[in-house]
Order: structure tokens, then C-alpha cells, then sequence
């Protein structure tokens, strides 16, 4: 993903930079994902193809493709003319989906923990995860978006160990799924060190082979996790409707001050 912006910046100081020629869509996709995950573009703030382009110094086609994507992964939608919309904040899907992320792990934890199936465990990634996982204090990382994408890895790779392929698929497109939420808990929140203990802890049990236990550790993780992003996200929205009247990308054509 492209870096983020100096966050010191707002978004009318913002210039889009110069566009990397080789793929004018994962380009513009990446951009615009990035604001959306950054509350810079808010639930109900509309756009369109031409206002995009004209920023980004592409043609319409990039820009087309680009808020397709963002479409397929959940994030805008199309409505006439070129105008895109971002998506409104759905708390009940991302309840879905964490219900559904609960169901997937607690599956790969047992599995990993019984060792038999008709898919071989692959115990050497778990144990590569102590290498991050389980260090000293002062190794652990301090970037809250450091922190998530290594967050991210971890679970991914607990259902990849399971050696069931389409399992660990589904749960990919999922991953992607809740994190404009899930990562929220990283860069404004406090679970940086809870989540290293938490994490050590499940590898331990997994180990050990302890299935209850594993189980009852990743349930009660994934619950808390859930719990502080709604939390975080509430109070994230509400900060960026109540400064959205100062600052403004230059491409947004609406800013919809909708409920959240």
C-alpha cells in the first residue's frame, strides 16, 4: 500500500504526487483506500470520476477501475454520471463479519491444537510467529500501523496452518473486509501491548495442544478487539464530521453529514 501522507498536513495542504506510470489503477486505489482508512474521506462523502482525476493527474479509466475495486471490497458505491459515494458506516456488517471471523479462527485454533484431519497442520508457521510474538518488551513494536499489519499476519497465518486453502482464502478476503475498523484499535487505541501478550499466550496454548484453552483465548481476543474498535470507531466518526467543516480533500464533491 502507498505510504500515508505526513499526517501534520491537511488535506487542502495535500498535493497528490506524481503517479507511478506501470499501474495507474493500483495507484489511484491505493490513494483513495488510504483516506478512506484514515477518515480523511467519510462515510457519505461523494465523489466523482473527473474531480478524482483531475487531482491525481490520471485520465478517467484509472480512476473508473480504481473505484470499482473500492466497490468490490465494500468501501464506495456507484450511483449516475461518475459519482461514487463512500459507503455508510455499517456496524451490523461489520458484526457479521466479526461473528464470521470468531467461527473461522476458532476452527483453525482447534484444528492446529488436534493436529489430524484431512489437511496437515503446518506447526513450523506457528512457530515462526514466536519470533515476533513472543519477545522481550523493548523489542515489541510502538507504530500503531506496524503493530496491525503484523496483527494481521498473525491471525492469517493461524488459519493458513491449518493447510486448508480455501479456508485461508475466504479469511483473506475477510481480513480486508474489517480492516478500516480493525486497525483503528492500533493507531488510536492502546492494544499494542496487550495484543503481544494475548498473541504469546494463544501460541503457547496451540504448543501445549491445548485446545480448550486455545479456544477460550482467541474467543476472548477476538470479543475485546471487537468491542474497543466499536468504541474507537464511534468516537473516530464523530471527530471527523465535527472537523470535516474546516477540512476538506479537494476531489470530494459532497460531504454528506449523515448519522453514523
Amino acid at each position: 500500500m502507498h505510504a500515508s501522507p505526513d499526517p501534520s498536513l491537511t488535506p487542502s495542504d495535500s498535493v497528490a504526487e506524481e503517479p507511478v506510470k506501470a499501474s495507474l489503477p493500483e495507484y489511484v486505489y491505493a490513494r483513495l483506500r488510504e483516506d478512506i482508512f484514515e477518515m480523511r474521506l467519510l462515510p457519505g462523502d461523494q465523489v466523482t470520476e473527473t474531480e478524482v482525476a483531475a487531482y491525481f493527474k490520471v485520465s478517467r479509466t484509472p480512476v473508473r477501475e480504481a473505484l470499482q475495486r473500492l466497490q468490490s471490497d465494500g468501501l464506495m458505491q456507484g450511483y449516475v454520471r461518475g459519482g461514487w459515494e463512500v459507503v455508510p458506516m455499517d456496524f451490523k456488517r461489520f458484526e457479521d463479519l466479526y461473528e464470521l471471523r470468531t467461527l473461522i479462527e476458532v476452527h483453525a485454533v482447534t484444528r492446529l491444537c488436534a493436529g489430524e484431519g484431512k489437511h496437515v497442520v503446518d506447526m513450523a508457521q506457528i512457530e515462526a510467529l514466536k519470533a515476533d510474538w513472543c519477545v522481550p518488551v523493548e523489542q515489541r513494536l510502538t507504530d500503531g500501523r506496524a503493530a496491525a499489519a503484523l496483527d494481521e499476519a498473525f491471525h492469517q497465518t493461524l488459519v493458513r496452518a491449518t493447510g486448508n486453502q480455501e479456508m485461508a482464502n475466504a479469511f483473506d478476503r475477510l481480513t480486508d473486509r474489517i480492516r478500516i475498523v480493525r486497525r483503528l484499535d492500533f493507531v488510536y487505541g492502546d492494544c499494542v501491548g496487550s495484543t503481544y501478550d494475548e498473541h504469546a499466550a494463544i501460541l503457547a496454548q496451540i504448543e501445549a495442544r491445548a485446545g480448550d484453552e486455545a479456544v477460550r483465548l482467541i474467543t476472548d481476543h477476538i470479543a475485546g478487539s471487537h468491542a474497543e474498535v466499536n468504541q474507537i470507531t464511534l468516537h473516530r466518526l464523530h471527530s471527523a464530521r465535527a472537523s470535516a467543516a474546516t477540512e476538506r480533500l479537494p476531489y470530494v464533491t459532497v460531504r454528506v453529514m449523515r448519522s453514523f
